[in-house]
């Protein structure tokens, strides 16, 4: 029995593909979210409670277009993940079919959606689920994190980030490459990276001090300059951050 989720911002629509996926005998147990904020926290739980516990879920049938984070932009992040679930698009939209397969897709549904090709889905979604061996997790390596790039986890070297970015329970890592979004908190890197020379400058950025280019003071702000980006330092981490320069460029 598949435990599903389903994802779509238009509640109509929402609540049609509930009604079809309790209807199938295959589903045990079938959640609606309305948008891929709330789809995620609904994720997080699961892969917290772990493949066999009573939070988990086995396929996510998503929308594609969505305010905020679409379903490509969530099914590129639960490609990151170590054990994500099952993805089936299920849209009304026929151009994003070949970026839906590179992401390894299950399926691709088109609205309005028929019960047997419904049906079709989630029988390729039970077959899969049944043969697919779970995955060990390894121990993290510590000077590399494992980041999603067009469906395959690549890993970017710790010293080569600049800064990061808090987007709610995700972090937003800079390079000079580019930037990647991966699912963890911003104060959880902060404790990870501390003693790698990463310090907080703001509730929403932790800077990687070799990367600081320039530390500026104008009429009572500070900021500092990072890969020609400048990011405000709010007022009660500019002094540990000015200690931390100065002991940089004395020691």
């Amino acid at each position: 029995m598949l435990r599903a989720l389903a994802v779509d911002d238009e509640q109509p629509s929402l609540e049609e593909l509930l009604y079809l996926l309790n209807a199938d005998p295959r589903i045990g147990s079938a959640e609606g979210a309305g948008d891929a904020t709330e789809a995620l926290r609904r994720i997080n739980r699961a892969l917290e409670s772990g493949p066999g516990g009573p939070e988990a879920i086995d396929v996510v049938f998503l929308d594609i277009h969505m305010p905020g984070l679409d379903g490509l932009d969530l099914a590129r992040l639960l490609g990151g993940f170590a054990r994500p679930p099952l993805v089936v698009f299920v849209t009304a939209h026929e151009g994003f079919a070949v970026q839906a397969f590179d992401l390894k897709a299950v399926d691709y549904v088109l609205k309005p959606v028929r019960r047997e090709r419904l049906a079709e889905a989630i029988r390729r979604a039970a077959r899969l689920r049944d043969t697919t061996p779970l995955i060990p997790v390894h121990e993290p390596d510590p000077d590399h994190i494992g980041v999603e790039l067009g469906g395959v986890t690549r890993f970017v070297a710790v010293e080569d980030i600049t800064h990061v970015e808090a987007h709610g329970d995700y972090a937003r890592l800079h390079t000079a490459q580019g930037s990647h979004l991966v699912r963890i908190p911003l104060s959880t890197l902060e404790e990870r990276w501390r003693p790698r020379g990463f310090v907080r400058i703001h509730r929403r950025h932790l800077v990687a001090l070799r990367h600081i280019a320039e530390l500026r003071l104008d009429a009572g702000t500070v900021s500092v300059l990072v890969d020609s980006v400048e990011l405000q330092v709010s007022r009660r981490h500019a002094r540990q951050l000015r200690d931390l320069l100065l002991r940089r460029t004395t020691s």
